[in-house]
């Protein structure tokens, strides 16, 4: 019997990229004929024909899979659907976009045979075509994440990789709601092998990842995996104790000698607002992390499936 390679694909108004993303992945399966493929393509709640194009594709070739939500419940929990639904003996994971070239899965492929790797992931060794402040960006938070946190996630890597059965299941039985793929892929370890290449622009449509939501991202990757901002902001309150403690003896010590003069109210109130700020940012540190415990201990499902052609798909997960 032939080994299963499942190919999960999140998508969110791709209409523009699904047909030509579809035969790039035909011809990577005509390259492959040792193996069965299946495609899994993830409707993250379109607004556009990405699900009409999806059901005609699924009607013509059986290896096409497809889970549709009940709305957009972002890629996170599209990749978590996907996986969760790959029945293959290896799961690869792309963008739609085609800034992930299907054609190296034979080489992908390939270096998972040989046996000393569980994990082929991909990382750009450039980033031709993305503004310079964006990229600047993306490399500080790559360098940032790696310092104040366990987990090694090279500078340019993409969600794009093959990974065998076993460390699916391994990321399947991490079942948070807060979810940072990249991170997860990370943590739970196993061999990997960085496959480097040159970045690709997309091949029509527009990328959904503005630069706040990418900031935001960010942020959610830092708290999912450090409590760093937790302990600078215990650091910090301590720092502004004993400054404030010094000041009060400095004062009792100036009155004492050159009396109590009423001078220095405005340099007051600036001390008592930048005081009140940073109570308030460490308040609101604090308070993201409750947020995540809230969101934990709540046990929503990442998603609703609404239409499915898979075998035993859960509605809600």
């Amino acid at each position: 019997m032939k080994k299963k390679i499942s190919i999960v694909v999140p998508m969110y108004n791709e209409e523009a990229t699904l047909q030509a993303l579809y035969e790039e992945l035909c011809r990577v399966r005509e390259k492959m004929p040792d193996y069965a493929f299946e495609y899994l393509f993830v409707n993250d709640g379109s607004k556009d024909k990405t699900l009409a194009m999806i059901r005609e594709l699924a009607a013509k070739d059986e290896d096409v899979r497809y889970v549709s939500f009940s709305r957009n419940f972002g890629k996170e929990a599209a990749l978590y659907a996907g996986l969760s639904n790959a029945v293959g003996d290896y799961v690869a994971t792309m963008d739609a976009d085609l800034q992930d070239p299907p054609a190296l899965l034979v080489q992908m492929m390939g270096i998972l045979e040989e046996g000393t790797y569980d994990n082929v992931a991909s990382r750009r060794v450039d980033r031709k075509g993305e503004p310079p402040i964006r990229s600047l960006c993306a490399r500080m938070f790559y360098r940032m994440l790696r310092r104040i946190s366990e987990i090694d996630i090279a500078d340019g890597a993409r969600d794009y990789r093959l990974m065998s059965r076993p460390m699916v299941n391994s990321i399947l039985s991490l079942g948070e709601y807060n979810r940072f793929s990249k991170g997860i892929f990370a943590w739970v370890g196993y061999e990997t092998k960085w496959l480097e290449y040159e970045n690709v622009e997309r091949t029509a449509g527009e990328t959904k990842w503005s630069f706040f939501k990418l900031l935001r991202y960010s942020m959610d990757a830092v708290m999912n995996f450090s409590n760093t901002p937790i302990r600078i902001s215990s650091y910090l309150g301590l720092v502004l104790t004993l400054v404030s403690f010094i000041a009060i003896v400095v004062e009792v010590i100036r009155a004492l000698v050159f009396g109590d003069p009423v001078a220095g109210w405005p340099s007051l109130v600036c001390i008592v607002t930048f005081i009140g700020g940073i109570q308030l940012f460490c308040m609101g540190i604090m308070g993201h992390y409750i947020s995540r415990t809230y969101m934990e201990v709540k046990r929503r499902p990442h998603y609703i499936v609404k239409e499915s052609n898979c075998e035993h798909v859960e509605p809600n997960n």
